[in-house]
């Protein structure tokens, strides 16, 4: 599927997948889709319970933790890294364009390495995240930062 990014070999994030992805995925070897859509979201090739029951169908755990970019919280990925661990992997983790999803994604990480929020921003850079959503930009680095207690 174009637009994923491979974060590590647990995870890999993207845009959100259609029936015939998801199966694709279950074929490839993924254990785990996680949705960070919110069901109110424009544009979305599946809702969040149709696509519960096509990831069960293909063989593979589902998680939906609602994230909108209106209303990004601690909690939302607080309950991500709670239930990371316990996920069978690998994982692949979507939203509508694969921002949120990796945002989740090197958030979880970077509190494990303990690196900061800038540390954190840093090697999102480098992997390739073009992010111009200044709000998902300071939560990123606030969220990592204040778990780590570089705040």
């Amino acid at each position: 599927m174009q637009g994923t990014t491979k974060i590590n070999e647990e995870i890999t994030v993207g845009p959100q997948p259609d029936r015939q992805e998801i199966y694709e995925f279950g074929e490839e070897g993924f254990k785990t889709i996680v949705n960070f859509r919110a069901p109110h979201e424009q544009d979305q090739p599946i809702s969040p319970l149709a696509e519960d029951e096509i990831v069960h169908e293909a063989g593979m755990e589902y998680l939906h933790i609602p994230m909108s970019m209106n209303s990004l919280n601690d909690a939302q990925i607080d309950q991500f890294r709670e239930k990371y661990d316990s996920l069978p992997k690998p994982i692949f983790a979507h939203c509508k364009s694969g921002k949120r999803a990796g945002a989740a994604a090197m958030m979880n990480l970077a509190v494990e390495q303990g690196k900061s929020g800038e540390q954190t921003l840093q090697k999102a850079k480098e992997m390739g995240f073009q992010c111009h959503k200044p709000e998902l930009v300071e939560f990123v680095k606030s969220y990592v930062d204040s778990h780590n207690g570089s705040a």
